[in-house]
């Protein structure tokens, strides 16, 4: 019988077996588990394309909405989760100019509690550095974390000398920066060693870092853990710090981990949060100027 005189589906089904046996043939002939060969380049990682930084987050009429989202949801959930004692919060109750806090991080919980130990005012001009590998893998993801955080994608992997310059322009632009200089999530609740970009951003810039320690969020929310559990919170915030002209970014980062770990270590933390006469001081009202 000619081809053109069997039905379609039976020619159609003939074509798809051939080419199947195609494949298999060319699949066993190829040698999958080989090694490569020398002449090779090395294989590496893909080059996922560049983030954006996420200037449609700190625009209106999206500050509006991440406003309600944070008054409505954000800080009600965070203070019904953990009753968060905030000390030291008049270093940032009125800022004279924009700031770096730097924080421990052992949780997904530090970055509410951060922002709900912040005034509204200060809240509102500050700006999340978030993983770039982590929360900006998928856009829609970051997207959602960006409106509700008002985050911006910073790279932990290396390569960061984009990121970098971004933190210096928003810095430069008048937003605070929140900050974990340890890079990670703590995998058991203690202080990691911190790196050293918090030291080359606050040298670059000018800009002084407001320590920052929390305290139970790991038993709230602990690495690989998706559901929070309910459990107090202790957030102590330091007294703002300068690099020194004579100090290097490595030196003014140690300092910072020391002043870090201070705050953690429990009463003493005077030299980190000041006289009664300096505290008193920092609660006054002053007027709020930021660059447009």
């Amino acid at each position: 019988m000619a081809w053109y005189s069997e039905p379609p589906l039976t020619r159609l089904a003939g074509m798809a077996g051939g080419a199947f046996n195609d494949v298999m043939r060319m699949r066993r002939a190829w040698h999958w588990d080989s090694p490569r060969p020398h002449t090779w380049p090395e294989q590496g990682a893909a080059v996922p394309s560049p983030a954006s930084d996420l200037g449609w987050a700190r625009v209106e009429p999206v500050r509006s909405i991440r406003y309600l989202i944070q008054h409505v949801l954000l800080i009600p959930f965070t203070e019904v989760m953990t009753h968060p004692k905030v000390e030291g919060r008049e270093w940032v109750r009125e800022l004279k100019r924009p700031v770096i806090f730097a924080a421990n991080h052992s949780s997904h919980a530090d970055t509410s509690l951060i922002l709900h130990s912040l005034t509204d005012k200060a809240r509102d001009r500050t700006v999340v550095a978030a993983a770039a590998d982590y929360w900006f893998k998928h856009p829609i993801l970051g997207n959602i974390v960006s409106l509700f955080l008002n985050t911006f994608p910073f790279s932990r992997t290396g390569g960061a000398q984009a990121q970098l310059h971004s933190s210096s322009q928003l810095l430069k632009s008048g937003w605070n920066l929140v900050l974990f200089p340890e890079g990670s999530r703590s995998p058991d609740g203690r202080i990691q060693e911190f790196r050293p970009g918090v030291g080359h951003l606050a040298k670059e810039t000018g800009t002084p870092v407001v320590p920052m320690h929390i305290q139970g969020a790991f038993q709230v929310m602990p690495r690989h853990q998706k559901i929070p559990l309910p459990g107090p919170v202790r957030v102590r915030i330091g007294r703002p710090m300068t690099p020194q002209r004579s100090e290097g970014s490595r030196e003014f980062t140690a300092r910072v981990e020391t002043a870090v770990r201070t705050l953690a270590a429990g009463p003493r933390q005077l030299e980190l949060q000041g006289t009664w006469i300096e505290r008193w001081q920092a609660s006054k009202p002053r007027e709020l100027r930021y660059e447009p």
